[in-house]
């Protein structure tokens, strides 16, 4: 049909009375709406009235027809209400631009008006808000009232523990614009509901409107279900926060899934699963619409017939729904059969991985009891370790715990403590309790980091050489020198048990003199990270002594020591924190207290354990700074995570009262780890930290969004570091801002390097490091070659510290990196070997250099730096470790946190027994991707060439004049020999022939290496097998893949780690792998001496320690670490030396007469 050239006619159609005429316009301006719209647009009026019309038989055609007139006029708000009401008429099955452009609007209206209809939930009361305002606003010197003294710490995870003002989310009715709301469309549950594309007031349409709205998005999603679309369905609902609908997702999911007959394991729902959990823990930003979808996975858990339990796992810890995870396993162990059994140890490898000390305490108890339980509990092999005392989570006063108690079970139902349950479950059968008991001691940690120790002791790749360049090149004498050795020896051995080198060192070592010795002593506890049987034994020499005698040894290593097993024991102080309290309880020495609070809050991490912060709040207020900042940060560590308002009040009120710097920076860390990933719930804390006059505390404030955002990448935290990094008058606060980026954005490495690009070019140097750091934190362990661009110039900074934090990021960055992964990688090692090695270079920029060295070939070559877990949940103990290792800049021995970060890159597969069986699984690569950097190499020192002696023409003709002499007097002469020097001549020519290089065959010999090496490459096949407990780095994983007829089969998906294996031939005899860390055993390290000195200088007992074989290095070293040093307090001073005599010498006096 040819097209109309004009609608005049057919708009004179629709003023007749006749329906049918009317009828017949409508059809055809709705074919060529298109190209007559323009005429029609003068006709709305009579258009509209028709659809108003009840009694129009094509009412909904009109509405049609008005609805494609507004789009054309790009007024889309009616052009959506009108096709709305068109009914069938409106076919979503057309692709065209009109229909896409309606369905998003539509879409957007929906969202918009189901946030409306489903509010955000408050997490937080505002009973507790005034409290806490009240109390941080009271003036420092005034004394605190009694309702604020009588205020209860509020248990971990709770929401109720902080007001629900924002400091990233104020009204403008503060009158600050440093306050203004701050709105992100872009933001799940923040900005414009629906985004930009909803209504602009969607509440006032009608609710014929509204019902047409809905029917069309039920359509949608009808649609979606068709094709198995089912995350855009999940996507909408997780915007709309309509839990109806995505718990209708994932339920047809599962439905068709079984009716279409497929196989659970590779599944849709669990694809669907993992989608919901993914955008819940990277998309959602409000923590409140998280933990509402998070709590419907947990509650789908019986709806669904075979449930993915490993994502349930990543819910329960976040939610700490203990009780939910224990009947999980206390199921998955009753079910009897070998799978079940399997899947049960895999989720407590992951319940360990993911969860607090505390949250896997509360799972254990909550186990049934077995007969095997004490002697899992007794910390066996460990010396003379008292067995742990679990201590409840009460106050301080029986009239504290009273008030608690009913303010709890007011708001937010009974208390949750660590006291064991007095009524547990029966194991049953021999075979439950077997599995139990070996489920607990998962859950302790005992398996995950046997195994690791066992991977980093076997794989270990140190280069010696790399840590022989770096003690040549720096003077030892100089305590930071001194310091940045022992970091990096300690980085390299992490976690290997392998000290070899300190005894090979002894002269080195014995040159650390007192905070120089504590960091030397401490590194132990990084070398022998995990090493739990033998911890406290290998320190014994160290650790003060029950009934010290007058030289008991040096103070800096009895605090060292005590740092240094709180390292051992990182995240799992189960059997020392009894040890280390007492130790700490027991001294009064400054120095051991700092070491003994270090060690606890390392230990202790998360356990929320109320004895303790009493303990280490009492030597708070003796106010000494040396043991004051360690002190505080220690607190922060007990209560990491736990949202404690008792803790932060007490700690804000002598942060104010207090005139120690130290003091204040360690309280200000302190508070910023209490509200560990708290996000909104932090906002007031860090709101009122960041008003306070003093930059100490405003920099505790950073800090706080820093640690409460971390991973989340909120737009809102992220907006309002950069005003802070830019406007604060205080370098400190600029610096620590810029660096909180990387926290709050790690899981956007990407973005990272284009948000600092600018700032890494500002004229404040403080800026420029800042930035450094931050691009080290979001990107490490990737290798991005964007990081590693903006970093390679600052290596040439005209600053020392920004030259030192380029140094130290871009080793973060390329760990574990090669040149096949990264270009670069090779250039960046040899400018670290170049630098450590200039004279004219900075202290500053060398210390940095020298823990690049360590970092980048950490744990042997065979650890990565990491803030999330294998599964995607935040690394808890990386994050805090990396916060804390930021501190070095004030604290060196803060330097040691950063080996918290150090994950092993290891796939250990692991059976039902929970032995490590022998077998092969592929890498779907070829093997020099992923492979080891080329080991240093070691340039022979050559010998100085021999000068001949020169011959001078007076000595010739005198030896010629000697010879005619004697031939004229007779005597009988040897014959003359030829020329000396027309041989020595022609020796040196012949020496220089034989030492000449062809330097055409050498770059022939070159070619060809070249030739053949691109050979070897082009030749090498894509694809290998590796052994069970081999090396494989995260970027490998997604290629990593099990034998399909193999004997051992995974229950779940490779993640890197433990993986449990399912054997299908239980009956047939297995090959074990044969363990070589348990093999190494500690030998006691002999007592240590007292300060005196042997005959060549050295410590008594040192000289001959490092010759006997078979002692570890920590033993051969304690005659060195345990000597008081001269200048020690109390120590013993060095004898008197001798009177000097000078002794003339007899041409002296020969000459005087």
């Amino acid at each position: 049909m040819v097209g109309l050239t004009s609608a005049a006619g057919l708009v004179g159609f629709l003023a007749e009375p006749d329906p049918v005429l009317q009828a017949f316009a409508l059809e055809r301006l709705n074919e060529e709406i298109d190209s007559v719209w323009t005429e029609v647009s003068g006709s709305i009026g009579q258009i509209e009235a028709l659809y108003e019309d009840d009694t129009f038989s094509h009412r909904e055609l009109a509405a049609l027809v008005l609805s494609k007139v507004y789009y054309q006029l790009q007024e889309y708000n009616e052009s959506m209400v009108f096709a709305l009401g068109a009914g069938k008429y409106f076919n979503l099955a057309n692709a065209g631009e009109y229909e896409e452009t309606i369905v998003a609007r539509c879409i957007d209206t929906y969202i918009a008006l189901s946030v409306l209809d489903n509010p955000a939930v408050p997490l937080i009361r505002q009973k507790r808000s005034s409290e806490f305002l009240d109390k941080y606003t009271q003036d420092a010197n005034a004394p605190a009232t009694a309702t604020a003294s009588q205020t209860s710490p509020i248990l971990p995870f709770s929401h109720d523990s902080l007001p629900s003002k924002s400091l990233l989310a104020q009204g403008e009715e503060e009158g600050d614009p440093r306050h203004a709301r701050m709105l992100d469309p872009h933001d799940v549950g923040g900005g414009h509901p629906g985004g930009s594309g909803a209504h602009p007031n969607p509440s006032t349409l009608s609710g014929a409107v509204k019902k047409s709205l809905h029917a069309i998005v039920r359509r949608l999603f009808e649609s979606c279900y068709d094709v198995a679309a089912y995350k855009q369905v999940v996507g909408i609902a997780v915007e709309a926060r309509n839990m109806d609908v995505l718990r209708e997702a994932i339920l047809r999911s599962s439905q068709d899934e079984r009716s279409k007959g497929k196989k659970v394991a590779t599944g849709q729902t669990d694809d669907l699963m993992e989608y919901v959990l993914d955008i819940c823990m990277n998309v959602v930003q409000e923590r409140g619409l998280r933990n509402q979808i998070l709590q419907l996975i947990l509650n789908l858990l019986n709806d669904i017939p075979s449930p993915d339990y490993f994502s349930i796992a990543r819910c329960v810890v976040y939610l700490n729904e203990h009780g939910m995870a224990s009947k999980i396993l206390r199921e998955l162990v009753q079910k009897g059969d070998g799978r079940s059994l399997a899947i049960a140890y895999q989720l407590s490898f992951d319940l360990y991985e993911n969860g607090t000390q505390e949250f896997l305490q509360k799972v254990v108890e909550e186990l049934p009891e077995t007969e095997e339980t004490d002697k899992t509990d007794l910390p066996t092999m460990n010396g003379n370790a008292v067995r742990p005392i679990v201590h409840p989570n009460e106050a301080a006063t029986s009239e504290e715990s009273d008030q608690l108690l009913r303010e709890l079970q007011e708001s937010s139902g009974p208390p949750q403590t660590i006291v064991a349950s007095r009524a547990k479950p029966e194991a049953g059968s021999a075979d439950d309790a077997k599995a139990f008991a070996s489920v607990k001691s998962i859950l302790r940690g005992t398996k995950s980091i046997e195994l690791n120790v066992e991977f980093l002791y076997r794989s270990s790749r140190t280069d010696r050489a790399i840590l022989n360049k770096i003690r040549d090149s720096l003077e030892a004498r100089n305590s930071i020198f001194h310091s940045a050795i022992t970091f990096s020896n300690a980085f390299m051995n992490a976690g290997t048990m392998i000290d070899g080198w300190l005894r090979d060192n002894l002269e080195w070592l014995q040159k650390a003199v007192n905070w120089s010795k504590f960091t030397a002593t401490a590194a132990l506890g990084v070398i022998h990270r995990g090493n739990i049987g033998q911890g406290q034994k290998l320190l014994e020499p160290y650790l003060p002594k029950e009934h010290p005698t007058a030289g008991a040894g040096s103070t800096y290593s009895q605090g060292g020591s005590l740092y240094a097993l709180g390292l051992i024991y990182a995240n799992h102080g189960t059997h020392v924190l009894d040890y280390l309290q007492r130790q700490f309880a027991a001294t009064q020495e400054e120095v051991v207290q700092h070491g003994g609070a270090l060690g606890l809050g390392v230990a202790g991490m998360a356990t929320g354990s109320e004895q303790i912060y009493e303990a280490l709040k009492n030597v708070l207020y003796q106010d000494s700074a040396i043991n004051g900042e360690a002190v505080g940060l220690a607190m922060g560590l007990v209560m990491l995570g736990t949202g404690n308002l008792k803790a932060v009040q007490d700690m804000i009120q002598y942060a104010h009262d207090t005139q120690h710097e130290k003091i204040v920076r360690g309280l200000a860390m302190g508070m910023a780890l209490i509200m560990y990933a708290r996000q909104e719930n932090s906002d007031q804390l860090s709101n009122g930290l960041l008003d306070d006059p003093d930059p100490a505390l405003r920099y505790g404030g950073i800090m706080t969004i820093a640690l409460a955002y971390c991973g989340s990448g909120s737009n809102k935290a992220v907006r309002r570091l950069l005003h802070i990094a830019v406007s604060d008058v205080s370098d400190d606060v600029r610096r620590v801002a810029v660096m909180s980026l990387g926290f709050v954005l790690f899981r956007k490495p990407g973005s990272v390097p284009r948000m600092v690009e600018l700032l890494s070019e500002s004229y404040n140097p403080h800026v420029r490091y800042g930035a450094t750091m931050a691009l080290g934190i979001a990107c490490a362990g990737t290798g991005l070659e964007a990081a590693v661009d903006l970093l390679e110039p600052m290596m040439k900074d005209t600053v020392d510290f920004v030259r030192q934090g380029a140094l130290i990021s871009l080793s973060m960055i390329l760990v574990q990196q090669n040149d096949a992964m990264n270009p670069k990688v090779t250039f960046i090692r040899r400018e670290l070997q170049k630098i450590i090695g200039d004279r004219h270079e900075d202290a500053m920029a060398k210390f940095g250099c020298a823990l690049a060295l360590g970092i980048i070939d950490a744990g042997g070559r065979n650890c990565t730096i990491s803030l999330q877990t294998q599964t995607g949940n935040l690394n808890m103990e990386a994050i805090v470790g990396m916060a804390v290792f930021t501190q070095y800049w004030y604290w060196f021995p803060l330097t040691h946190f950063l080996s918290l970060t150090f994950t092993p890159t290891s796939i250990t597969g692991v059976d039902q027994d929970l032995e490590i069986p022998s077998f092969k699984f592929h890498s779907n690569t070829r093997p020099s991707l992923f492979d080891y950097p080329p080991e240093q190499e070691v340039k022979a020192e050559e010998a100085p060439e021999k000068v001949k002696t020169a011959v001078l023409s007076t000595t010739a003709q005198a030896k010629r004049r000697k010879l005619a002499k004697a031939r004229a007097e007779g005597m009988d002469v040897d014959p003359t020999p030829t020329t000396p020097k027309a041989d020595g001549a022609d020796a040196e020519m012949k020496d220089e022939d034989s030492n000449v290089v062809e330097t055409g065959k050498e770059e022939e010999k070159k070619d060809g290496d070249k030739e053949s090496s691109r050979k070897k490459v082009e030749k090498e096949k894509v694809g290998y097998d590796l052994e069970n407990m081999s090396r494989v780095l995260p970027g490998q994983i997604k290629y990593i893949s099990f034998p399909q007829d193999g004997r051992y089969q995974p229950v779940k998906k490779p993640t890197g780690g433990p993986i449990l294996l399912f054997d299908t031939k239980p009956g047939e005899e297995k090959s074990l792998v044969e363990l070589k860390a348990k093999k190494k055993t500690s030998p006691p390290a002999p007592q240590p001496t007292t300060g005196r000195t042997t005959a060549n200088g050295g410590p008594a007992g040192a000289s001959g320690l490092g010759e006997v074989l078979g002692t570890g290095g920590a033993a051969a070293a304690v005659g060195v670490l345990t000597a008081v040093d001269e200048d020690e307090e109390g120590g013993e001073e060095a004898p008197v030396p001798e009177e000097f005599e000078v002794e003339e010498d007899d041409d002296d006096e020969e000459m005087e007469e």
